[in-house]
């Protein structure tokens, strides 16, 4: 039997504020006992819970599923991401927009697209309102000359592979969010918008039926062994015959994947609750969300009231590589003034309306764009690394991650193992340095699309 000590936890800066705006629900219990299970998940974000509903869906009712989340539901990275699921290909200016060969865009949609369903029958299952769970499709907005050629080549691109779109010119934009900021956009129908933190915890709600939850228990320990293992927490033991490991870059504390992934933090605020006065000044519609046209740029969504949470602005842009899984509170400092920046850029009607909360989340990449996925030791499957796009590709890792673990394989399952594996990183201190600096020669490049 291999012992793997976990020295490490994440740390996530600020809030995680769509948690903190929403009403809060009694705590699922901390595990302080040895406990027995078939399955254990580790991780209770989407890939963690999409594990866990795939598993009960699969599984007969005599198999025990057990689920450990380090912190309370929607507290760690999935309360803090910018809640849209997309089903396209993300990046506007990718490689592939000019490529003959469409086939991986069509696998990687097809491959999307079911996760957003599986999602959505979630949302249904669970009685989640729209404001929780809303099939919105996607708008990406462009504010420069720079920004409508990313357009122009995304719209080339769409015409290739067959996928409907809609151009927005200015009037239409100002009409939808109320500000004079952007000047063309373009809407594709697939995607959807959500609330994540309430999306998480409602669905930890559904599944609690079928699934053992529990919140404020991290995995500290992994005893690997051949016809089982144990996982300790702080207070307590599971010994378990399957683990999925659904932590994201934190894969690489339980000594999987090493040099092999990219750990960046993204930076949000959000603001407080806007008065009537100040929404009448706004105008535009009562929820929407804008994706930049370049990847460097910035995200912005409207939210309603739910849950008490009132009727915000969400801010989101820098980025930063933070190796240690900690971001230090400067980079948080220098996204504060930015988001400050962009804020008032595109609603100067809103003038001294104060941000509430800011915070960072966690991201996972790989050089080559590609997911940690599959079983790392006997009867260990990850489903972790998800480029940046937590809420689908987090999703779909865990319904393949259970997929494969139950059943073996499946057609689905085929076309998401298709892919190589997470290529090795440039040593450091070459890595971080060279990184942050491009990212930060990107950020200037985007200019006022940031």
């Amino acid at each position: 039997m291999t012992t793997i000590q976990i020295k490490r936890l994440p740390k996530d800066p600020g809030p995680a504020a769509w948690n903190s705006i929403i009403q809060s629900e009694p705590a699922y219990p901390t595990l302080d006992h040895s406990i027995q299970t078939d399955w254990l998940i580790v991780g209770g974000g989407f890939a963690g819970l999409a594990a866990a509903r795939r598993l009960a869906q699969l599984l007969p009712e005599s198999e025990r599923i057990v689920l450990l989340e380090a912190k309370r539901f929607a507290e760690g990275p999935a309360g803090r991401n910018s809640g849209f699921m997309i089903d396209l290909p993300h990046e506007l200016n990718s490689d592939t927009y000019a490529s003959d060969s469409h086939e991986h865009d069509f696998k990687q949609i097809r491959l999307n697209r079911h996760a957003i369903q599986f999602a959505a029958d979630m949302a249904k299952e669970y009685s989640m309102p729209e404001q929780v769970f809303r099939q919105s499709g996607k708008i990406t907005a462009a504010s420069t000359a720079k920004g409508q050629k990313h357009i122009a080549t995304y719209c080339q691109h769409l015409e290739h592979i067959g996928e409907p779109f809609t151009l927005k010119n200015a009037t239409e934009m100002q009409q939808l969010t109320g500000s004079e900021f952007y000047t063309q956009g373009i809407r594709t129908e697939g995607g959807a918008m959500i609330q994540p933190a309430a999306f998480i915890r409602m669905a930890a709600k559904g599944l609690s039926e079928r699934v053992h939850l529990f919140e404020n228990s991290p995995a500290i320990e992994l005893h690997r062994g051949q016809s089982g293992h144990t996982v300790k927490t702080p207070s307590g033991k599971v010994e378990t015959k399957n683990i999925i490991l659904a932590v994201n870059g934190h894969i690489q504390s339980f000594g999987f994947f090493p040099k092999q992934l990219l750990h960046v933090f993204t930076y949000a605020s959000i603001t407080r609750p806007l008065t009537s006065s100040e929404l009448k000044r706004l105008g535009g519609v009562s929820d929407w969300g804008i994706l930049p046209a370049d990847p460097m740029g910035t995200t912005v969504r409207k939210i309603s009231n739910f849950s008490g949470s009132g009727d915000r602005i969400i801010i989101r842009n820098l980025a930063t590589l933070n190796q240690s899984l900690e971001a230090p509170t400067t980079d948080l400092k220098r996204a504060a003034a930015m988001q400050d920046h962009s804020f008032k850029e595109r609603f100067p009607m809103l003038n001294g309306v104060e941000m509430e909360h800011r915070w960072g989340g966690r991201l996972c990449l790989s050089l080559n764009s590609v997911s940690a996925f599959g079983e790392v030791e006997p009867r260990i499957w990850s489903a972790c690394c998800q480029n940046g796009l937590g809420t689908v590709k987090g999703t779909l890792s865990g319904m393949m991650a259970a997929e494969q673990a139950v059943l073996g394989t499946s057609d689905l399952l085929l076309d998401f193992l298709a892919q190589e594996q997470p290529k090795r990183l440039p040593p450091e201190p070459f890595l971080s340095a060279g990184a942050n600096l491009t990212m930060r020669w990107k950020q200037w490049l985007a200019g006022k699309e940031l």
